[in-house]
């Protein structure tokens, strides 16, 4: 971090705003923060979010199985997209029966799956294609044995992230290529004695690779690019059906796990999150309103819903950092306006690494 300089008389300058920057993110960096991971973080990783799924999903064929109440509530959905109304609401206007929701899950998991892979592919090719790699090394430097991530996101690039690192992930299933889920949420891989480093990353919406077979039995199994026959894919999508399906495993135990993350951490940092998800914004706010636990979050674009919760002046430390005409806008307790940092794109995580710890290119 630059040092202040001394002005006449022997005072200090006041302090830049991209040195407030770099003071208070290490700052929250060396409180080992949770990390919550939004459709954002993804995106910067060719990951399609909600919008081209939405459109995805719209133009679908019609199944001739359907009844007349189905087709007229799928048209209802297809009408809201083409309007522009956001997937998650138009799901939640339209009542789709118990089959159209599993069409949209596996059409979701089949959208998504080549972006995942293609993810994969990079970081065999370069093990330095993931800054979270970074991130966690960052934070592992030190006496933590553990990094918590909190995900809304259906892929694998924060486990991928944390095997390009040489770090040990666990998402609350046991190892192996087929998985059951582990019976203790502290499982671990041990080197000798030694517990290894370990990314826990509690995913509350689902992953690409956990499936349900026809007698309710949850596995995990990560070579199947596709849906295993009998089997459906265990992912939650937007909607009013998230909140109905939450209610059973492996979700209970995986909302158990990331509340005691997030209900621990001292600092949070949220990349590419919006805070528009109830099953993991009511403990964070909690935590940053109540507690005065410091809050970071970088992302391109925040949403009315991070500025609202960021305006009501209850959360004591925070910075926010998004795009802004090629540059950097930042929000925190003394400008929550926003201030203007031009030609500097801390929002981005590489970005944000480089001037935090160094440019390594």
């Amino acid at each position: 971090m630059p040092k202040p300089k001394l002005i006449a008389g022997g005072t200090m300058a006041p302090k830049s705003m991209i040195e407030q920057i770099q003071e208070y993110s290490q700052g929250v960096l060396s409180l080992a923060p949770a990390i919550v991971l939004g459709s954002g973080f993804s995106a910067a990783h060719g990951v399609p979010g909600m919008w081209p799924l939405g459109r995805h999903l719209r133009d679908l064929d019609i199944d001739p199985t359907w009844d007349s109440e189905e087709t007229t509530q799928w048209a209802a959905f297809s009408d809201q997209i083409d309007v522009g109304v956001d997937l998650e609401a138009a799901l939640g206007r339209a009542r789709l029966s118990d089959r159209q929701t599993a069409k949209v899950v596996e059409a979701t998991r089949t959208f998504l799956m080549p972006a995942d892979l293609q993810a994969f592919n990079e970081m065999l090719a370069d093990r330095k294609t993931f800054p979270l790699s970074r991130l966690y090394q960052h934070l592992f430097n030190s006496t933590h044995r553990t990094v918590d991530v909190v995900t809304t996101n259906y892929d694998r690039l924060a486990e991928y992230a944390a095997d390009a690192g040489g770090f040990s992930h666990f998402t609350g299933f046991d190892y192996g290529h087929l998985q059951i889920r582990a019976r203790d949420p502290r499982t671990r891989v041990h080197y000798g004695r030694d517990v290894a480093r370990t990314v826990c990353v509690w995913k509350v919406h689902g992953s690409l690779d956990w499936f349900q077979d026809s007698f309710g039995q949850i596995i995990g199994a990560r070579a199947c690019l596709e849906t295993p026959p009998t089997y459906a894919p265990v992912m939650v999508t937007p909607g009013i059906d998230k909140y109905r399906l939450t209610h059973g495993e492996p979700f209970r135990t995986i909302f158990g796990c990331s509340d005691a993350a997030l209900q621990c951490a001292r600092a949070y940092l949220c990349i590419g999150y919006g805070f528009n998800d109830e099953h993991v914004q009511p403990k964070l706010i909690e935590r940053c309103e109540t507690t005065a636990a410091p809050l970071l979050v970088l992302t391109k674009e925040l949403t009315p819903t991070t500025k609202s919760f960021l305006a009501r002046g209850r959360c004591g430390k925070y910075l926010a950092l998004e795009e802004y005409a090629g540059g950097t806008r930042a929000y925190n307790t003394d400008n929550p306006n926003g201030i203007e940092i031009p030609g500097t794109a801390i929002w981005s995580l590489p970005n944000f690494l480089n001037c935090m710890l160094g440019d390594t290119t």
